[in-house]
């Protein structure tokens, strides 16, 4: 893959870094801090999807290596990858630029992130995080999401840390996600200086947990789809997180 390429959007850039592996083939080690211990008192209870999960809880629920055959998981993200929100250039667009951040929105609480390779799909690459929100943000955040896909078909543009793209043929898409509240799914085409990188994301609620995913085709041989069994598999352990 050219480097032009890879370097075509934010999420394209977040997403070819995020799997990478060194020269052992092991998961890349982290290159952001180790997170910290939270000590609020905003924990999830045993069964109770309605209080936020903890960072603690978060990084017991997150995927990890050996929770999907077929998958190579690391966490958090390379040092290449920029950090931070995209600023949308029109604001109806903006829910639709932060889920591409390094959170779905400002309003999440906590989040950790994962970067998963297809070990089966030859350039597949999937970007997951999970997220605290507050029972009322996390439902904002959904609302907000699906206006943006319905106002913002016609695409829009996003810029981080100096690097711009354009996202055109913005899509609601059907994607069910098992054990969620609710999901907002959509594609979308990102291109810069000439280099085309379609994206599918995903955005999932359980009570006031958040689970996002994009996914690309980094070999660009077939529309890229956030596999089903990934999604399953992250509410499945948030699940078992909440049961204690």
């Amino acid at each position: 893959m050219r480097v032009k390429t890879a370097l075509v959007t934010v999420p394209v850039l977040r997403l070819a870094t995020a799997c990478t592996s060194d020269d052992s083939g092991r998961p890349a080690e982290r290159t952001d801090p180790p997170a910290r211990t939270d000590t609020s008192t905003g924990t999830g209870k045993s069964g109770d999807a309605t209080v936020p999960l903890s960072s603690p809880q978060l990084e017991r629920a997150a995927l990890a290596t050996g929770d999907l055959p077929g998958f190579q998981v690391s966490a958090g993200k390379s040092a290449l990858a920029p950090s931070g929100q995209p600023a949308a250039d029109k604001r109806q667009c903006q829910p639709l630029a932060d889920a591409m951040g390094d959170k779905p929105s400002p309003q999440a609480a906590r989040t950790v992130n994962r970067g998963l390779g297809s070990l089966k799909t030859l350039g597949l690459a999937v970007s997951a995080s999970l997220s605290s929100y507050s029972e009322a943000d996390a439902g904002k955040l959904m609302d907000s999401l699906r206006s943006a896909v319905t106002a913002c078909g016609a695409g829009f543009k996003a810029s981080l840390e100096g690097r711009s793209g354009a996202y055109r043929e913005v899509e609601a898409s059907a994607f069910t996600a098992r054990g969620a509240d609710e999901t907002v799914s959509w594609t979308t085409v990102g291109t810069s200086d000439g280099a085309v990188a379609p994206i599918h994301l995903v955005v999932v609620r359980k009570g006031a947990t958040v689970a996002r995913f994009m996914a690309l085709d980094l070999a660009r041989r077939t529309p890229p789809q956030v596999p089903q069994e990934v999604a399953d598999k992250q509410l499945a352990k948030v699940a078992q997180v909440l049961a204690g």
